[in-house]
């Protein structure tokens, strides 16, 4: 990583960067790409993955219908339907 190329990604991300920041993103982006390096030597092929870093079970409820059918009424307003759908007009030829 190079001035150069710290300053080509801030131009392309549209970040303002001073030239007096220049050298310090460089030596931050080097110490990130070093740590980088060092995790991605670590063997992990003996290691399942996993979705989340602490071994939670998400609790779902049982999908049971609470409220009544109100689909009659809903639609004694509505001027166009038509075998309980709604009817609108045509938007896409």
């Amino acid at each position: 990583m190079d001035k150069e190329t710290v300053s080509k990604i801030a131009n392309l991300a549209n970040i303002e960067l001073d030239d007096s920041k220049v050298n310090e993103v460089v030596n931050n982006l080097e110490k990130i790409l070093k740590l980088v390096d060092e995790m991605n030597s670590v063997d992990t092929s003996n290691l399942n993955p996993m979705s989340h870093p602490l071994n939670l079970k998400q609790e779902l409820r049982d999908d049971i219908v609470l409220e009544p059918n109100q689909r009659e009424l809903f639609q004694e307003n509505s001027p166009n339907s038509h075998d309980g759908y709604y009817i609108v007009p045509k938007i896409i030829d």
